[in-house]
């Protein structure tokens, strides 16, 4: 029988993603902080482990329990694009209406309630930096992975990487994952977990709705880069340099 107080927040999304539905309930990072054990990550918020691995487990006894799986086998290429057409696409789709909606809910009620105002400044922050934060790594973080994965396929001496490289952008892009992260965290408690009050208008509960639906992809999002994509990367690349090493040597045997 499995361990789900062992087993870390990052295995059990990967394993079945509506596992994340049970940690989004309870406020648990299943993504930048998704390589705590379930049970390390209640302790620390003082939540019961025991009753959320119950959870867990009615999830996981669901026909079809191993939703997610097919990630876990997905060539790195094929990961990446998933992640530009299906993430990035919402992103930018989403960006300039949360803008609008934020703004004017700011404006509207803000004299009012100050943390509106604040909602959407951070909310313009969490724009700008994601905008530039996708752009990284279309531009140069996917591009070299895909290259990693032609030289595994090809055997390409041209395409084998002469030094390692991808640690230090993937470092990077985690470290703009906890940013876009902490300023997400802090539009929930502003919000009061994305709650508007009953008198709200419908610019208002639908800019809250949007919110938390925006922070939910992202966690989903961040935990495929995070806990897949990036590891799995390094480990290519790592691969690909000892491959490159003994192929030379063996020329220079020759």
């Amino acid at each position: 029988m499995k361990n789900f107080l062992e087993s870390t927040l990052a295995e059990l999304v990967s394993e079945n993603t509506a596992a994340a539905g049970v940690f989004e309930k309870h406020g648990l990072d299943f993504c930048c902080k998704g390589k705590r054990t379930l049970e390390n990550a209640c302790q620390s918020q003082g939540l019961d482990a025991a009753a959320i691995a119950g959870e867990i487990e009615e999830v996981f006894s669901k026909p079809g329990a191993a939703a997610a799986s097919h990630f876990q086998n997905m060539p790195l290429d094929e990961l990446a694009d998933y992640i530009v057409e299906q993430h990035h696409a919402y992103i930018r789709h989403v960006i300039p209406l949360l803008s609008a909606h934020t703004q004017k809910v700011a404006e509207r009620h803000g004299g009012g309630n100050p943390s509106l105002v604040k909602i959407a400044e951070l909310w313009q922050s969490v724009a700008e930096d994601m905008t530039a934060h996708m752009l990284k790594e279309e531009q140069i973080l996917f591009p070299y992975i895909k290259r990693l994965v032609a030289a595994a396929e090809t055997n390409n001496p041209a395409l084998f990487p002469r030094q390692p490289f991808v640690s230090n952008p993937i470092r990077v892009m985690e470290q703009e994952h906890d940013a876009a992260g902490e300023l997400m965290r802090q539009i929930r408690e502003l919000s009061n977990d994305y709650t508007p009050p009953l008198v709200a208008c419908t610019t208002y509960r639908l800019s809250f709705n949007e919110l938390r639906e925006f922070g939910e992809d992202l966690h989903r999002h961040v935990h495929l880069e995070n806990n897949l994509l990036f590891p799995k990367a390094e480990e290519l690349e790592t691969d690909a340099l000892a491959g490159l090493v003994l192929g030379e040597a063996a020329v220079g045997g020759n």
